[in-house]
């Protein structure tokens, strides 16, 4: 099971497969990025991406970019740069188009109860798009717990995302 952790901490001490760095607020994004992905590159993780900014991770050297629901043009884009490519979806059409445009995985969210994401999806619509894809899909929204991460590894999730899990672990 992938553990991918959403983070805008440049300081961290986050046990995790995959790592974002995602700071939506940041006026300083580039430079903490930069920051980030040298710290991150200290530690163990398979894949160290930045949020939506594909042109910035290929220039940082990161591993890959998350893109946003909203990005699906820019895949091509960013497989084109050499980037690992994961990007949000919210419904079985935004998934099949991101698997179609070349993806490597999806996020699906979301999954459980979060603030401000709408109505959750739940672990039935979770295994249904998991048995209608080929590519792995990375459960998200709502997991903070042990038991939330089982249920989506039992529903066919190659994996679990969260902000508030591993920000838990850290506190």
């Amino acid at each position: 099971m992938i553990a991918y952790a959403i983070t805008d901490l440049i300081s961290f001490s986050i046990e995790a497969d995959m790592i974002v760095y995602r700071d939506k607020l940041n006026q300083n994004y580039a430079s903490n990025a930069k920051l980030f992905i040298e710290q991150a590159k200290k530690l163990s993780f398979s894949k160290i991406l930045l949020h939506s900014d594909y042109k910035l991770a290929h220039y940082l050297q990161a591993d890959g970019v998350h893109l946003t629901s909203k990005q699906s043009n820019d895949i091509g884009k960013a497989k084109a740069l050499g980037l690992f490519v994961v990007i949000s979806t919210h419904t079985t059409q935004e998934a099949f188009q991101a698997q179609e445009l070349g993806a490597d995985m999806i996020t699906f969210s979301p999954i459980f109860s979060t603030p401000n994401k709408g109505e959750p999806k739940g672990v039935e619509a979770l295994k249904n798009l998991v048995s209608l894809l080929s590519i792995p899909v990375i459960a998200l929204g709502g997991i903070i717990t042990e038991e939330h991460i089982e249920l989506c590894k039992k529903n066919g999730a190659k994996g679990f995302a969260s902000i508030r899990f591993f920000k838990e672990i850290i506190l």
